[in-house]
């Protein structure tokens, strides 16, 4: 094989596998967010017929909150059991990597993920006490945010290893998991459909979707464009579309490019995850910048802004669902999508970084927004206008940056390096994820 007969992807069918991968590591995850209110609702106490009771319940409903321990710790204790077991496991994933075979590591975290949704899907319609039901969640949750951790880390080593551009389509496949689980929101809430039969709808789409995965990533090692990058084991061509001369490496390590399966079968060239790091930590660091900003802010702070334009009409319904859900997944969709027709700054360029530090700037915009109740700062930013366009700018810069810092990573190092680079990258994105949860805290506190 030679640089002059490298395939084609033809009918770009390993860009939209890649896709369909993408949208498969995040959907399940958005529709067990969005179902909150249903898991919730199966978390209520039991009616009681003590009039006592219901004399003090009647009371309690002037000003207290009435939900139990369970309801109230609910998203807390969903968001730790989330990030954590997500943090680990692609920490683990930059490190045993290479020991597990990768098709073991992708197939065999999607099989779990269906598995858990089937269950999930099954008991919508089963009547559970909440206690069990609570720790049945939380198991689940664990479960999914774990080998989710390992699909994401694998996915993005395999991308570092073909062309920048294929990094996009797992994040555009992510953008749009967030924008069509929004978008189911709305539906729902529009149509004043059952709590149940939403949440039976979302687990039931999610199981075809993970289902689409499975069928997609074994049909992946058939494409000639895959096989080619896979196999080959002269250096990638100089006339390379996406890159041109900044993936020739002058290092003979990078002369040589290892011939890498599927499978894993063939023995592979050591690599060094720390010396790797140290090639790509103004990228790793970019993206874990760019996550702890968006998720300090969205949605902790975001979904806490008021409309001072709907008057009580039906604005005020879907003014957080349409201005804060759907606005910012479908620009952060367009804007990982972008880096499909342009990668501007380059990957050495310093206005990258410039501007993923400059993000911060909308940690306070949104804190003088009208996010109510507040203790300590003035609202600055009243009308909706302002919300929405802060958020347009937000959510677009967020999947445009970090889209790129995702291509970028496993560019700057040796072919034999890329998959490595690309599960340090994940797990740098999870870092973000985490610390950006734990950062919310504080930021709406200084409100």
């Amino acid at each position: 094989m030679t640089a002059i007969n490298a395939p084609r992807d033809k009918y770009n069918a390993v860009w939209i596998i890649f896709f369909i991968l993408g949208l498969g590591t995040l959907l399940p995850w958005n529709f067990f967010m969005t179902a909150t209110m249903y898991f919730t609702s199966r978390l209520k106490d039991p009616p009681t017929t003590d009039l006592s009771a219901n004399q003090t319940s009647n009371e309690t409903l002037k000003g207290v909150d009435t939900r139990n321990v369970l309801e109230s710790k609910f998203n807390n204790v969903m968001t730790l059991c989330a990030m954590v077991p997500l943090l680990i496991f692609t920490c683990l994933n930059s490190f045993i990597h290479q020991r597990i075979p990768q098709k073991l590591r992708i197939s065999g975290s999607l099989t779990v993920i269906l598995v858990v949704f089937l269950l999930t899907a099954v008991l919508v319609k089963v009547d559970v006490a909440p206690l069990p039901f609570f720790t049945l969640t939380m198991i689940k949750i664990v479960c999914i945010n774990s080998f989710g951790a390992i699909l994401q880390g694998s996915l993005f080593g395999l991308a570092g290893i073909l062309p920048a551009s294929y990094t996009t389509p797992i994040m555009s496949g992510q953008g749009l998991a967030g924008t069509f689980a929004a978008f189911s929101m709305i539906c729902a809430l529009a149509t004043g459909s059952a709590l149940q039969d939403s949440a039976f709808g979302y687990f039931i789409t999610a199981c075809v979707v993970i289902l689409l995965a499975i069928v997609s990533y074994l049909a992946l090692p058939r494409m000639e464009f895959f096989q080619y990058y896979m196999e080959s084991n002269v250096p990638r061509p100089s006339t390379d579309e996406e890159n041109k001369m900044d993936l020739l490496r002058k290092d003979s390590a990078a002369e040589k490019r290892p011939v890498v399966g599927l499978t894993d079968e063939e023995p592979r060239p050591s690599v060094s995850v720390f010396n790797i790091f140290k090639q790509i930590w103004v990228m790793a660091l970019s993206v874990c910048f760019i996550f702890t900003v968006t998720i300090g802010t969205f949605p902790a702070v975001t979904v806490e802004v008021k409309s001072t334009v709907a008057n009580g009409g039906a604005w005020e319904t879907y003014f957080i669902p349409v201005s804060c859900f759907l606005l910012f997944n479908v620009m952060d969709w367009a804007g990982r999508s972008l880096t499909a027709v342009c990668m501007w700054p380059g990957k050495d360029s310093i206005l990258l970084p410039v501007f993923v530090a400059l993000r911060v700037v909308f940690v306070p915009l949104f804190m003088l927004c009208n996010v109510q109740p507040r203790n300590y700062l003035p609202v600055l930013f009243s009308h909706d206008a302002w919300y929405i366009i802060f958020m347009i700018f937000f959510s677009f810069s967020n999947g445009y940056l970090a889209s790129l810092c995702m291509c970028f990573g496993p560019k700057k190092v040796s072919q034999h390096e890329a998959e490595t680079a690309g599960a340090i990258m994940a797990f740098f994105l999870s870092l973000g994820l985490a610390l950006g949860a734990a950062m919310s805290f504080a930021f709406r506190a200084m409100i």
